[in-house]
C-alpha cells in the first residue's frame, strides 16, 4: 500500500483549509477566495437558500473604522491574539492607512473593539495622500491602502501596500511601502516594511530606463501571493500624465524585490487596475492580467501590450508567455473603453472541451464577453476575434471588477444592467437567467457561497444600496435584499467595485466608515445544523466521523484541542451523542467540531450541547452505520494526494496506474478498534470493516487500503489505483456498501 509520511499528510490537510482544528471552515486569504479569482467559497455549510431571507438573515453588528474600506475583507479561523486568546478574525484595511483585526463572530463585550489596529499615518508629517495632490478624485478624500491585502497562513502574515505623504524639513515626498504584518499582533515582520521602487528598460523620459514614480501610481488591484512571491500591480490616477502598467514582485520572506514587468515600456499607459481585481494565477505558475488603454505594438515585434490580456510566466524573471489583443483595440483606446476595467476568472476544467480544456473569461467597458483558451490565447486577428473560443458583443454593460464562475455557470454584472448567468459547457456559453433588479453604475462584482455543489448563492453589493443575495441557479429568485428591512440592515455607502466576503456563516461588508457583519438572526441558543465535516451534508453522520455543529451560544470562547486524547470539554462546552461524551477538536460560540463516538449506536438519537455544565441545546439526529464524506478543496476538487506526495490538481494530475490517497470521514467501524478521540496507530493499521469501493469517472477503481489515517482522529484514508483514462478531470466517489460520498473531482494525466 501507499505510505505517506506524517509531515506530508499534515501538509496536505492543513494547506487545504480543512485541518482538524478548523473543519468545515474556509479561510479567506486573498481576493475572491483563491488565485483563480473565480469567486466561489464552496465550503459554506451554514448559509443556504432556505435560511438566507429577510426574516432569518440580516445585519448582526458592525465595527467602526477610520476610513473607506476598498479591499475585500479577509478571514482566518483560530488566530491566537496575545492576551486575548483564540479568535476567528476578519481583517480590513482603510484609505486612512490603517489595518484592523476584529473578532469575526461577535461585536459585543470584549470584542466590541479591535483585537488590534495598526496605523501607518502616525503623525502630521506622515499621512494618507489627499486626493487633490494627485489631481484625481476617483478615490477621495484620501488615498492610503486601496487594494485587497493577501494572507499567508503558513507564516501567519498579512501583506498590505500603503501610500503616504511625508513631510520633513519643508520637503514633501510620496512613498509606497509593502508591509508584512503578524496576523496575531499586527507587528511588522523582519525586514518589513520595504519601500517600493522599480526601474525597467525602455525609452523612458529622456533616457533609456523607466523609473517608477510612487506619486503617479495607486496600488489598485488586489495582491497576489504565488510560490513565495508577493506581486503588486499598479495603475494611474485618472489617466494623468505618462504612466505604465507595472507588476512588481517581492520575496514573501525577505521582502527583497525579485521581479519587475512593464506592459508598455516603449509607449504609454496600459495600466493594471481591473476595478480592484487581483491578478489571476494557474497551477503552473502563470499569471494573468488585463492592461487598460495604452500603446500596442507587440504584433509588430515591439514590447507594448496595452489594451490586452497578458499571460506571464513567473518561473525566473517575469516574461510574456502569450497574449490576446481585441481586434478593435484602436477603437477601444480612442473611446476609453479599455478591456482592463475588469480582471479575469479562470474556469474549472469541467467546463472545457477536448480542444479547449483550460478556459478563462473576462470583459471590459465595451460590454463584450471574451472566453479565452489559456493554452492558446489567440494573440491578434485583424477584423474579428474569430480566433478565440467566444467573443460575444453588447450583451452586458461595461464590466468593472470581475466575473465569477461556479459549477458550469458564469456570472456577469455590468454597469446599468442585470446580474446575468451564462451556462458554460463544452467550452460554449449561453445565457440562462438574470436578476429582475437592474443595477446602476458600476454594476456589481458577484461572489458565490456554496456547500460543495449545493445551496449555491450569489452575493452582490450595490454602492448606494447595499447587500443582495440570489439563488445561483435562478437569478430571478432574489433571496435577500437589504432594502426590505433597511432600518435593521442598512450598512452605509460601499466603495465602487467592492466585494463582500462570505465565511463560516457570516457575510462581511466594508463601507465608508465601518465593517458590517451579516448572518443568521438567532435569538437564544439554537442549532442550525449538524453536518458531515467533509461534505457539509446535514445529517450525514456515522460512528467515528468528524462532524460540525452550527448554532449560537455553543461555547464560552474560541479554542482548539492541541493534545491527544481529544478533550471532552473545550471552551466550557461539552457534547453528548445519545448520552455518550464526544471528543471535541474545536469550539467557538458558533461552531463545534467533534468526533461522533465509535460507541454510538446506529439509529435515531439526540445530540446535546452543554456550556458550563448547563444544557444549551438538544437536537435530534439519525446515525448511520456509514456516511462517507470526501473533503473538498476549491471548486469541488477532492482532497487527494498523489503517489509522489503532491496535492492533486490540474497542474499536478495523477498518472494512470498510480496510487492516490483520498481523505474522507464517516466510513464507520474499523478493525482493530481505536478509542474515540485517540489518533490512529501506524501499526497495526485500522481498516474499515465495511465494503469500500470507489469510482473515477464511470470506471471502478481498485482499493489498496481503506482505514483510519495514522496520527489523526476521525480522519480516514482511502488509497486508490487510478484506472486508465484520457487526460482530464473526473468525478471521484467513495462508497461503503450502498452509502455514497459527495461528489469531488480529481485530475488525471
Amino acid at each position: 500500500m501507499l505510505t505517506l509520511s506524517r509531515a506530508s499528510l499534515f501538509f496536505a490537510i492543513s494547506c487545504t483549509g480543512w485541518a482538524q482544528t478548523v473543519l468545515a471552515q474556509t479561510n479567506v486569504t486573498t481576493y475572491q477566495y483563491d488565485a483563480t479569482r473565480a469567486g466561489a467559497n464552496t465550503s459554506e455549510s451554514i448559509l443556504n437558500k432556505a435560511n438566507v431571507n429577510t426574516t432569518g438573515f440580516g445585519k448582526l453588528f458592525s465595527y467602526g473604522v477610520d476610513g473607506f474600506i476598498y479591499g475585500q475583507p479577509l478571514y482566518v479561523a483560530n488566530v491566537t491574539v496575545p492576551g486575548k486568546g483564540s479568535h476567528n478574525v476578519v481583517y480590513v484595511a482603510t484609505e486612512n492607512d490603517s489595518v484592523y483585526a476584529f473578532d469575526a463572530d461577535s461585536g459585543t463585550g470584549g470584542n466590541s473593539t479591535p483585537l488590534w489596529q495598526v496605523s501607518f499615518a502616525n503623525s502630521a508629517s506622515v499621512a494618507p495622500v489627499p486626493s487633490g495632490d494627485t489631481g484625481c478624485s476617483q478615490i477621495a478624500p484620501e488615498i492610503g491602502i486601496t487594494s485587497t491585502p493577501v494572507i499567508d497562513t503558513s507564516t501567519g502574515t498579512i501583506y498590505v501596500v500603503a501610500m503616504t505623504r511625508e513631510t520633513s524639513g519643508g520637503t514633501t515626498t510620496y512613498v509606497q511601502r509593502l508591509h508584512a504584518l503578524d496576523l496575531g499582533t499586527g507587528g511588522e515582520k523582519s525586514g518589513s516594511p520595504v519601500t517600493i521602487q522599480a526601474t525597467y528598460p525602455g525609452t523612458g523620459e529622456g533616457g533609456s530606463t523607466l523609473v517608477f514614480n510612487p506619486k503617479n501610481y495607486k496600488q489598485r488591484p488586489g495582491l497576489l501571493l504565488l510560490n513565495g512571491i508577493v506581486y503588486t500591480a499598479w495603475s494611474s490616477h485618472c489617466d494623468i500624465g505618462k504612466y505604465h502598467g507595472w507588476l512588481i514582485g517581492y520575496d514573501a520572506h525577505s521582502l527583497q524585490q525579485v521581479s519587475v514587468f512593464n506592459a508598455t515600456p516603449n509607449g504609454n499607459m496600459g495600466s493594471f487596475w481591473s476595478g480592484g481585481a487581483a491578478p489571476a494565477a494557474d497551477a503552473n505558475g502563470n499569471i494573468y492580467l488585463v492592461a487598460g488603454n495604452g500603446s500596442f505594438d507587440y504584433a509588430q515585434g515591439g514590447p507594448d501590450l496595452g489594451e490586452g490580456y497578458i499571460k506571464l510566466s513567473s518561473s525566473g524573471k517575469l516574461a510574456v508567455a502569450d497574449y490576446f489583443e481585441p481586434f478593435n483595440y484602436a477603437d477601444l483606446n480612442a473611446g476609453d473603453l479599455d478591456t482592463g476595467s475588469a480582471g479575469v476568472a479562470l474556469i474549472g476544467d469541467e467546463a472545457g472541451s477536448a480542444a479547449h480544456p483550460h478556459l478563462m473569461a473576462g470583459a471590459g467597458k465595451e460590454g463584450r464577453i471574451y472566453l479565452l483558451d489559456r493554452d492558446n490565447m489567440g494573440q491578434l486577428h485583424a477584423g474579428s476575434d474569430s480566433q478565440i473560443v467566444q467573443s460575444i458583443p453588447g450583451v452586458i454593460g461595461g464590466l468593472f471588477g470581475n466575473p465569477a464562475y461556479f459549477n458550469h455557470l458564469l456570472y456577469f454584472c455590468g454597469s446599468g444592467g442585470f446580474l446575468t448567468a451564462y451556462s458554460l459547457s463544452n467550452a460554449q456559453m449561453s445565457k440562462v437567467s438574470q436578476s429582475s433588479h437592474q443595477f446602476g453604475y458600476p454594476g456589481c462584482v458577484p461572489t458565490i457561497s456554496a456547500n460543495g455543489t449545493s445551496n449555491d448563492i450569489v452575493w452582490a453589493l450595490e454602492p448606494s444600496v447595499g447587500l443582495r443575495a440570489y439563488d445561483a441557479n435562478d437569478l430571478s429568485h432574489e433571496l435577500f435584499d437589504v432594502t426590505q428591512n433597511a432600518t435593521r440592515d442598512a450598512a452605509g455607502q460601499t466603495a465602487k467595485y467592492a466585494v463582500p466576503a462570505v465565511a463560516n456563516g457570516k457575510v462581511y461588508v466594508g463601507t465608508a466608515n465601518s465593517l458590517a457583519v451579516y448572518g443568521l438572526e438567532s435569538p437564544g441558543s439554537s442549532a442550525f445544523a449538524v453536518a458531515n465535516a467533509a461534505s457539509g451534508d446535514v445529517g450525514s453522520i456515522a460512528p467515528g466521523a468528524l462532524v460540525s455543529i452550527y448554532g449560537s451560544g455553543l461555547a464560552a470562547g474560541t479554542t482548539t484541542a492541541n493534545t491527544f486524547p481529544l478533550p471532552l470539554t473545550l471552551g466550557s462546552a461539552s457534547v453528548s451523542v445519545g448520552g455518550i461524551s464526544a471528543p471535541i477538536l474545536y469550539a467557538s460560540p458558533t461552531q463545534l467540531n467533534i468526533q461522533i463516538p465509535f460507541e454510538a449506536a446506529s439509529g435515531a438519537t439526540t445530540i446535546t450541547v452543554s456550556v458550563n455544565g448547563n444544557a444549551a441545546l438538544t437536537t435530534p439526529v439519525t446515525i448511520q452505520s456509514s456516511a462517507p464524506g470526501t473533503f473538498l478543496l476549491q471548486q469541488g476538487a477532492g482532497a487527494v494526494v498523489n503517489q509522489n506526495q503532491s496535492i492533486n490538481s490540474s497542474g499536478q494530475p495523477a498518472a494512470a496506474g498510480s496510487v492516490i490517497s483520498a481523505y474522507v470521514t464517516g466510513l464507520g467501524a474499523v478493525s482493530p478498534a481505536v478509542s474515540s478521540g485517540l489518533p490512529a496507530p501506524g501499526s497495526p493499521l485500522s481498516r474499515v470493516v465495511g465494503d469500500v469501493t470507489a469510482t473515477i469517472g464511470n470506471a471502478p477503481a481498485q482499493i489498496q487500503f481503506s482505514g483510519l489515517a495514522p496520527g489523526f482522529a476521525g480522519l480516514y484514508q482511502v488509497n486508490i489505483v487510478v484506472p486508465t483514462l484520457a487526460a482530464g478531470r473526473y468525478v471521484l466517489t467513495v462508497s461503503v456498501g450502498a452509502a455514497i460520498s459527495n461528489i469531488s473531482t480529481i485530475a488525471v494525466d
